[in-house]
């Protein structure tokens, strides 16, 4: 397999498809989760906040409208694009490869959202995107790390779907290959015809739990949804890690 098709998020996230099939993401569901965080962590106004891969900005741009500090980085030079347009003094977004540290120990919280991980193709890659995050966080900073349940996405897996969205027509199959949870996404546009696919590692909570330990970052809470309610691994829709710098 080469390069081009494993980094699968380059051409992916830069597509207008990719925009087109995800449009009525719940900015509601977001935003409460949002306020839930704010509330549990006790953030504070001069805090700085890092959004890692944080697409089009939905997040960052509702904390800054709320009045933090935020930064976020993405890989997709058109998340950044259109991220960019709601720019101001103190909301800001580059370009940036989460592997790689971005303004070492400067902030006080990172957050990485809405299964923003796994997408790597080398188990090494998620141990130096962890670690490159912890770097950029100040000594007793905190990280969210927001990513699906593998255990129920895998046992309640919608193999084919189809959508008609702004007349696209999306056909998407999923799988499970014992290692990733694969989707293919073939669009057919008037009479063109495209196609992408997703794959995000199935990461148990044990990894993840290595890879905070790996960073020099301390586990704190597990919850299992957007409520922030317990984690249950049969059960719960998301698992959010919440650990910090020690």
């Amino acid at each position: 397999m080469d390069k081009g098709r494993k980094e699968w998020f380059n051409k992916w996230f830069n597509s207008p498809y990719y925009h087109i099939l995800y449009k009525h993401r719940n900015e509601n569901e977001a935003r409460y989760f949002i306020q839930r965080l704010i509330s549990s962590l006790e953030i504070q106004p001069t805090d700085k906040i890092l959004d890692v891969a944080c697409g089009k900005g939905r997040y960052s741009i509702y904390l800054n409208s709320l009045g933090f500090q935020v930064e976020g980085i993405d890989l997709s030079e058109r998340n950044i694009e259109i991220a960019n347009q709601s720019a101001n003094e103190n909301l800001h977004f580059q370009i940036h490869d989460m592997r790689q540290v971005y303004k070492e120990a400067y902030f006080d919280y990172a957050f990485n959202m809405f299964t923003s991980f796994g997408y790597f193709e080398k188990e090494e890659d998620n141990q130096k995107a962890i670690s490159a995050i912890a770097k950029s966080l100040k000594q007793e900073g905190i990280f969210v790390l927001d990513f699906l349940n593998p255990y129920k996405v895998i046992n309640n897996l919608v193999k084919e779907e189809t959508k008609e969205i702004e007349g696209v027509h999306f056909k998407i199959n999923r799988s499970f290959d014992g290692t990733h949870i694969i989707k293919k996404i073939n669009i057919t546009d008037n009479d063109e015809t495209f196609e992408f696919y997703e794959k995000v590692m199935a990461i148990r909570r044990i990894s993840f739990l290595d890879y905070f330990r790996n960073a020099n970052l301390m586990h704190l809470q597990i919850y299992g949804d957007y409520s922030l309610n317990q984690y249950e691994p049969e059960f719960s829709d998301r698992m959010i890690f919440i650990v910090k710098k020690l």
